[in-house]
């Protein structure tokens, strides 16, 4: 005879198969963004926007995480980066890393679609899930597009982008009808009108050529990166750990492809002792870059973006992660290009591009840092900013010297600046990171 027991697992387990189906649209964590299912079909006025709320409960006190779909769609950006950086580094000139730099802001601005994207909804389940998996083809024929973007494929790489773009604005129409909120529905109307506009505009560019394509890329870049202040924030909502958690890991995206470029840049060469000490020049600089973000600024930036009122929250999430984190990672990207020159050519001396690159890079990337800090706490880093300089009047030396003493100049500067921070700011450090 079934006991108490028994009857009370048969019930559970019945419920369990007969609970909705996710359609994906609710944030995990914020309950009041995602309404009860009955009360979405009651204001709705029918059955059928009660099935279409189905699966927007979102449980309470959950902290949302990224996914592991999120990490996967982050694969291909990795691949996308490659391609900028082999793009420049195969024939340094200043009008490939232009070329480069546009493709990586282009390519940047999609990414950063959808890890807003991923901030609003479910990823994990349903048509989300599938619209991202979609979007990763088309990022996967634009990134094999990037070498001839400004080229022969400049129409594919056009076209892909636009179906990025068309995903990216489409599944956000869905998630507001879904939810029946009139205020995401009329951010997706204001995104919409200047992101597809913008993607149009690198289809006719890749239709044309010269000058008028280069017109087609600035007009795409402005309205892509202008409409956000233009249009304003007006509706939009962010969970801060997540979104900070998703950028933390875009910067270790992008020194892994320093990384990369180490070892594309040994590749063919032999591993004498110049080489042995040019890749331990390399990694001790993406060391260094990588103490510069996440020792102390990553924290002090998440914990202010969790302080803010809803509204700040989304201001900062807009200026400091994705404004700003562009140049962190076209820094780094830059850096990784002036790293393979030089282990390509250890004994020679660099041409100005790639001495730039190496120099210029690292440079870069803690100008930005600075400005990051100063859209946070509201000062500038001033030890980051002289050595910015300092690599910045590097440049010209570093065509004059082997290309290893240039980078082991490089590594010296960037190390030097993290021990000075480390003793200099050692009360302030040991009461951020350990609450001391």
């Amino acid at each position: 005879m079934p006991t108490l027991e028994h009857i009370r697992a048969g019930a559970q387990a019945k419920a369990r198969l007969h609970q909705p189906k996710h359609l994906s649209f609710a944030r995990r964590e914020d309950p009041e963004i995602a309404p009860p299912a009955d009360a979405v079909g009651l204001a709705a006025g029918g059955a059928s926007a009660t099935i279409a709320s189905e699966g927007l409960e979102a449980p309470e006190g959950v902290e949302q995480r990224v996914t592991p779909l999120e990490l996967f769609f982050d694969l291909v950006f990795v691949f996308a980066i490659t391609q900028v950086t082999g793009f420049v580094s195969a024939r340094p000139s200043w009008t490939r890393l232009v070329e480069g730099l546009a493709i990586l802001a282009v390519l940047w601005f999609a990414w950063s679609g959808y890890a807003w994207l991923g901030n609003t909804a479910n990823t994990d389940e349903g048509l989300v899930r599938v619209i991202l998996l979609a979007a990763m083809a088309a990022m996967l024929i634009a990134s094999l597009a990037v070498p001839h973007a400004f080229g022969k494929d400049g129409l594919i790489f056009g076209i892909a982008y636009f179906v990025i773009r068309a995903l990216h604005i489409g599944c956000y129409a869905a998630l507001a009808r879904a939810r029946n909120d009139p205020s995401l529905a009329a951010v997706v109307w204001r995104l919409g009108s200047t992101m597809l506009t913008a993607a149009a505009l690198l289809v006719l560019g890749g239709a044309l050529s010269g000058a008028p394509r280069a017109v087609c890329w600035a007009a795409a870049l402005l309205l892509d990166y202008g409409g956000l202040v233009a249009r304003g924030v007006e509706g939009w909502r962010l969970e801060p750990s997540h979104f900070a958690e998703r950028h933390s890991a875009v910067i270790i995206i992008a020194l892994g492809e320093s990384i990369v470029s180490l070892g594309v840049g040994a590749g063919g060469v032999s591993l004498d002792a110049g080489l042995i000490v040019g890749a331990l020049f390399g990694i001790a600089t993406a060391a260094a870059l990588w103490w510069a973000y996440f020792d102390v600024v990553s924290i002090v930036a998440e914990r202010r973006l969790r302080r803010a009122s809803p509204r700040d929250q989304v201001l900062i999430a807009r200026d400091s992660y994705t404004y700003l984190h562009l140049p962190m990672l076209a820094g780094i990207i830059v850096f990784a290009i002036g790293v393979k020159r030089t282990l390509l050519h250890e004994d020679a001396h660099l041409q100005l591009v790639p001495a730039a690159a190496l120099c210029g890079g690292v440079a870069l990337y803690l100008l930005a840092l600075s400005a990051f800090k100063r859209r946070n706490i509201g000062s500038f880093n001033r030890p980051r900013l002289v050595v910015a300089a300092i690599l910045a009047c590097l440049i010209p030396a570093a065509t004059a010297v082997a290309a290893l003493i240039a980078l082991g100049l490089v590594t010296v500067i960037a190390c030097s600046l993290i021990a000075f921070e480390v003793f200099h700011y050692a009360a302030a450090r040991d009461r951020i990171r350990h609450g001391g």
